[in-house]
């Protein structure tokens, strides 16, 4: 009798095992490249909320070798999906090798193509997955510079006459031109090597064709919900006219923002779409509040945008399945967007370099200190507050958060962004306070910590106090300087660490790197476990 008991618990508990280790909702992430903020830091978000986040090998993320890389991908893809229930994926990623590489890659239309098949044999063999997919449109940047890693070479001798002309070619097909412009853009089309405004283009063409079929794939149920990034775009561009074909393409296709959404940014997609993920995989849908600064508010076009920033928030909103409410009683988290009261993007602590010494300006104007007494009123009405410094086109504002500290206030927000663009600081700002929501205090306060020595001391005094030692060229690849610049950065912001922040274990033995060998961004690592 006894032995039968046992035998029928031992049954029971292993069933129960078996139970546990088949319901656990287990999250695949395949980043757009293996920048820090795009894939440790945006996982390191959903770990400190409690998820498991499953990611390919480091290796088959970055630069060197990415020719090779969708194809690993995909097989690593099929081999975790199985046990996963839900997968954030950026497509770059599946078909190019990442977002630099599809901007500079050599695949014919053909490799493309059987590369976006992939996902509806990924679907077939995984019908239950959840499956969240964003991709981008090429970007048209203003100007090229010499040294810059993510454009092919000519664009730095003719990326402005090729942004130039493709925004008149923009232009006439939705307004028309003047006699003076149709002769500028002819000028400007015979002036660059038709060689490399072709092999421009024609990438182009192959990587739209390519965004065309996933929302196709997105119509028909392949894909749950996609997403179209615009990096670094403009009013007028190719970028523009791009995505005015594609919505009007999905339009025709009768696809709703509950399945489709394009919009400025890219990447702040990683950690939007995995909010989405966790709210629908727990059946939430969050309320969020936003306010802003005084003067023209969200009504402010940012650079690197062509929409008003509120715009842009709304529907960051939408990809994280949360909803915007109209009061902050009703809300759930309060996301608060440190804009210029003027709605300029300001630029000063972040100029390339130039060879003068880098003086942090600390003076508030009167949106400085309305902004920051906002904050404190939020705060102190016992509100969930997150703040989205976008004041700059790269980095906090250093008076804000000069306010903030003097005023105790910068732990006890859920959430902080200023690290790069306005959309992407306002989509991580609005997505890690979302998932802040269910954190402990100190799982929250880490992920403070780290943006506050990334965005601020980082982004807006570190990067140019060291930058303005280099050339020009160097800040964008700097070989035989690395050494040196990491050496300098770790100093740097060991002494702001010290100065500025709680004195948390972890902080012991910071150290900061450059994984890409240039200025624009860093690694900060973290005393004990701090790998993904």
């Amino acid at each position: 009798m006894a032995t039968r008991f046992f035998l029928t618990a031992l049954m029971i508990l292993i069933m129960l095992a078996n139970f546990s280790e088949a319901s656990a909702e287990k999250i695949l992430f395949v980043p757009h490249d293996d920048r820090p903020v795009s894939c440790q830091q945006t996982a390191e978000v959903l770990q400190q909320a409690g998820y498991e986040i499953i990611m390919p090998p480091k290796e088959l993320l970055g630069l060197s070798g990415s020719d090779k890389h969708p194809e690993e991908l995909w097989r690593w893809l099929n081999a975790n999906a199985t046990n996963a229930s839900a997968a954030v994926i950026a497509s770059d990623s599946m078909l190019y090798g990442g977002l630099i590489p599809s901007r500079k890659h050599e695949f014919s239309a053909k490799t493309i193509s059987s590369r976006v098949e992939n996902f509806k044999a990924l679907r077939e063999k995984n019908p239950a997955l959840k499956l969240y997919v964003f991709a981008s449109l090429m970007r048209t940047p203003y100007i090229g510079t010499k040294g810059d890693i993510e454009e092919p070479e000519y664009y730095a001798e003719y990326g402005e006459k090729i942004h130039i002309y493709t925004a008149l070619v923009d232009k006439a097909e939705i307004s028309g031109l003047t006699a003076e412009e149709k002769r500028q853009r002819d000028e400007l089309k015979k002036s660059v090597p038709s060689k490399y405004l072709n092999d421009w283009l024609d990438r182009r063409a192959k990587n739209f064709s390519a965004a065309k079929k996933l929302v196709d794939f997105t119509r028909a149920g392949i894909i749950d919900y996609l997403v179209v990034g615009r990096d670094d775009n403009s009013p007028l561009s190719q970028t523009h006219r791009e995505n005015r074909a594609l919505l009007a393409y999905a339009a025709k296709n009768n696809l709703p923002k509950n399945k489709f959404q394009s919009l400025a940014g890219i990447d702040e997609f990683n950690l939007l779409l995995l909010t989405r993920a966790v709210n629908e995989l727990n059946g939430e849908t969050p309320k969020i509040f936003v306010d802003y600064n005084t003067g023209v508010g969200g009504k402010m076009v940012p650079f690197f945008s062509n929409e008003p920033i509120e715009n842009s928030i709304a529907e960051e909103s939408i990809i994280t399945g949360s909803q915007i409410v109209d009061s902050p009683s009703r809300a759930d988290f309060v996301l608060l967007v440190n804009t210029d009261p003027n709605g300029e993007t300001l630029w000063t602590h972040n100029r390339k370099p130039d060879g003068t010494e880098m003086v942090p300006d600390y003076t508030p104007n009167a949106g400085t200190i309305f902004f920051a007494n906002l904050v404190e009123s939020y705060v102190a009405q016992g509100y969930s507050v997150g703040v989205a410094d976008i004041n700059y086109t790269n980095g906090s504002d250093n008076a804000l958060m000069k306010i903030l500290h003097d005023k105790n206030l910068l732990y006890k927000l859920k959430s902080y962004s200023g690290w790069n663009t306005a959309t992407n600081s306002s989509g991580f700002a609005l997505a890690t306070g979302i998932l802040a929501l269910s954190m402990n205090e100190n799982a929250k306060d880490r992920l403070l910590t780290r943006r506050y020595l990334d965005d601020w001391a980082y982004q807006a005094n570190i990067r140019t106090i060291v930058g303005c030692q280099l050339d020009p060229v160097h800040y964008y690849q700097f070989d035989g300087e690395r050494d040196w610049v990491e050496a300098e950065e770790t100093l740097l912001m060991q002494e702001f660490a010290k100065k500025i922040l709680p004195p948390f274990e972890y902080l012991s033995g910071l150290k900061v790197s450059n994984p890409w060998n240039r200025m624009f961004e860093c690694e900060i690592e973290f005393r004990g476990s701090d790998e993904i």
